[in-house]
């Protein structure tokens, strides 16, 4: 599977299993960098995306079945590292309060596009695509 997530400057996820920030043009880079190919999420991220008119979202807290193809937006979901094929990291310009990190360490990628653009909220945001080596 492609794993989308959005991370802070210290690769935090989550504070009180909340998300840190959300901005509307990352879900509308999202959804052009994905070009209509499914994407998975769990109902919790599926309230930010509700008004984004997609038919290829699909609502299932069950990531497993997604295929290869696909990708899965997480936030809150355990993501076994060696099912991830690709990994779309949405760097947020600030460290905000964070109680769960997602483990960068543990992947074996290389860092093979990044662009920089401005978000609604946010001034700076970096999107790094890391492919599996």
């Amino acid at each position: 599977m492609n794993v989308i997530i959005c991370l802070d400057q210290n690769n935090g996820m989550l504070f009180n299993n909340r998300r840190q920030s959300m901005d509307r043009i990352v879900r509308k880079n999202i959804l052009e960098y994905i070009n209509g190919a499914k994407l998975y999420m769990d109902e919790y991220s599926f309230k930010q995306f509700s008004e984004e008119k997609a038919d290829n979202i699909i609502v299932d807290n069950n990531l497993e079945n997604a295929t290869e193809h696909d990708f899965c937006f997480v936030e809150r979901q355990e993501v076994r590292i060696e099912e991830i094929n690709k990994l779309i990291v949405y760097r947020w310009d600030k460290i905000y309060p964070a109680d769960k990190y997602f483990n960068m360490d543990d992947i074996k990628y290389n860092l093979v596009e990044t662009l920089e653009f401005q978000g609604y909220s946010h001034e700076k945001i970096i999107r790094e695509i890391y492919q599996l080596i």
